[in-house]
């Protein structure tokens, strides 16, 4: 007796669990390929410690990420992103663009609701990346001349002072919202925060003040497998 009602309640417990899980969109760990614009800027201070005036360059990135489920409604969206970023500045006659591309780590918290026959989106989570190339470029009149960032923490006494300085390592923020489809497909609008700086330490100049953060915007459009 005491066998068949134990058998009962692990049923009960059982079926409510999942009537629960349906109820509230619960499901699987599922994939994404997800890609799009970016819209970015270094924001920061100049060697005086007068802030930049920098423009947005255009970039973009691709990747995929990871969705699991946490609690209803809530999960966590972890992924592996390239991702283009960089600023344009210009002075007089002079245009100068600076192009940074990572591999990027975001991890984000994520909230689903339904709305309509698909899902309202809103996320939010912290974001490491690593450098993998740079290039400087400067136009003037019919002039143009290019040249990689170097990527390092510090920067010595005897290194050139032609060349173009950035830590290879960022973090920060990500803040995004969106609507996915029920076929998958899915649309959101991102901005992300630098929160490190990733101007190098430089040796050559003591008093120097200047800062660097990456900040911008972004739209994507994926496809959740």
């Amino acid at each position: 007796m005491k066998t068949k009602l134990f058998s009962l309640i692990l049923i009960l417990t059982f079926s409510g669990s999942m009537a629960f899980a349906q109820g509230t969109g619960i499901s699987k760990t599922s994939f994404a390929v997800i890609g799009g614009v970016n819209l970015q800027n270094l924001n920061g201070k100049d060697n005086s410690g007068d802030k930049l005036d920098n423009d947005l360059l255009v970039g973009f990135h691709f990747g995929l990420n990871a969705q699991i489920p946490v609690a209803p409604e809530f999960y966590f969206q972890p992924g592996l992103m390239f991702s283009t970023k960089g600023a344009n500045n210009t002075e007089g006659a002079i245009t100068s663009t600076y192009k940074l591309s990572y591999i990027e780590l975001p991890l984000n918290f994520v909230y689903k609701a339904q709305l309509g026959t698909g899902y309202f989106m809103l996320g939010f989570g912290p974001y490491v990346a690593y450098a993998v190339g740079g290039k400087a470029n400067y136009e003037g009149g019919d002039a143009s001349i290019e040249s990689d960032i170097e990527f390092k923490k510090e920067v010595e006494i005897g290194d050139p002072l032609t060349t173009v300085y950035m830590k290879p390592f960022d973090a920060g923020a990500n803040l995004f919202f969106g609507y996915e489809l029920p076929s998958g497909i899915f649309v959101q609008l991102n901005t992300q925060l630098g929160l490190l700086d990733i101007k190098p330490q430089d040796n050559r100049f003591p008093d120097n003040e200047s800062t660097l953060k990456n900040t911008g915007y972004g739209l994507s459009l994926g496809y959740r497998l």
